[in-house]
């Protein structure tokens, strides 16, 4: 790993009564949390920084990054409060390593680095990608092995875990993640940022069977996803309305027909991966899985296989602290840390974490 590889010592305390500060700006989030035990909340705090990126129509790293610098130590303050806790009643300070934007990543290392060395805290690195997955565990323990489908506005990937914290990549995205297609094509039809919500409300009254948009990879035996030729298909079709984006009927049904492609992609490559592995329990999660068309489909899906759907709830599946912790408690038990070295990993396999 680049910089502070992390490394194995023995974790003290009951699991069950552990507290962790968990820090996390890879992108456009600004969050803290405090957590007990892996999975009790006390407390959830999340700065978002939508309006400062809408009229860019998508995120700029330098805003993002000058944006958490102004944030994190007010969040992280609000956090401690909100749970009644002062550093003292802590046991370490988990953050985000990567992947994510350079820039944003180090200010939430950096602060993080300061605090567990002020307060003589353990400081345990966590995976983004992991941090997504681990939202699951919020919600219950799940069967393993697990299919977990990551689909957020810069990763779209299946992998499958037979423990926690081992990871096999499945497939991934060869272009565009699903999240950003979204948001790319909200931006041709003029709804604004972030895309995915938008375009889902207004799929709702459309017609998904209007518009036959393509999709990329569906008959490929390999499990990769692809979004940049659905992108273009969407772009040819908008030439039919040369007075702009359409409106209306039209609109709602072009929403409702690009996002049935998306998910009919997301869903025919989970649906594989779990008959070629075996597994009983689907996860899916990251920021996309908030779009209730994906839910709905997921839902009945994993009846028609007969396995179990884990979805975390929305505020769970955007990027937020909560995640972090989760993912932060299973590795401090496992008896990770990090020194002031840390540094972060914009490129982060998460197949390439050690169990």
């Amino acid at each position: 790993m680049n910089g502070g590889a992390p490394r194995a010592v023995p974790a003290p305390r009951d699991p069950d009564a552990t507290v962790l500060l968990a820090v996390e700006t890879s992108c456009d989030e600004t969050a803290a949390a405090v957590v007990r035990g892996g999975r009790e909340v006390l407390a959830d705090v999340v700065a978002s920084q939508v309006d400062l990126h809408a009229a860019y129509g998508g995120v700029v790293p330098e805003i993002a990054c000058r944006a958490h610098l102004e944030s994190v130590g007010p969040v992280v303050e609000r956090a401690l409060a909100d749970a009644g806790l002062g550093w003292t009643d802590l046991d370490a300070v988990a953050v985000t390593q990567g992947p994510g934007l350079v820039g944003a990543l180090l200010v939430g290392l950096s602060f993080a680095k300061a605090a567990a060395w002020a307060h003589r805290l353990p400081l345990v690195p966590v995976n983004h990608l992991e941090a997504h997955l681990s939202a699951a565990y919020l919600e219950g323990t799940p069967d393993l092995p697990l299919v977990g489908l990551v689909v957020s506005g810069g990763h779209t990937a299946l992998y499958l875990s037979g423990v926690r914290g081992r990871y096999q990549a499945l497939g991934q995205t060869l272009d565009d993640a699903a999240g950003e297609a979204f948001d790319k094509v909200a931006k041709m039809l003029g709804l604004g940022y972030p895309g995915g919500v938008a375009i889902d409300r207004l799929a709702r009254q459309g017609d998904p069977g209007r518009f036959g948009f393509p999709r990329p990879l569906h008959r490929s035996p390999d499990l990769d996803f692809s979004f940049s030729g659905l992108k273009t298909a969407v772009r040819t079709h908008l030439a039919r309305f040369p007075g702009g984006p359409p409106s209306g009927n039209d609109l709602a049904d072009t929403c409702a027909s690009f996002q049935e492609a998306v998910v009919d992609s997301l869903l025919a490559k989970a649906r594989r991966a779990l008959e070629r592995t075996g597994a009983r329990t689907l996860v899916v999660c990251g920021g996309v899985a908030c779009n209730g068309r994906l839910r709905e489909r997921a839902e009945a899906m994993a009846r028609d296989l007969g396995v179990t759907l884990v979805v975390p709830r929305p505020r769970y599946c955007t990027d937020n602290a909560v995640m972090v912790a989760s993912a932060g408690w299973f590795r401090f038990h496992a008896g990770v840390r990090a020194g002031p070295d840390l540094n972060a990993v914009p490129t982060w396999p998460l197949e390439r974490l050690d169990g």
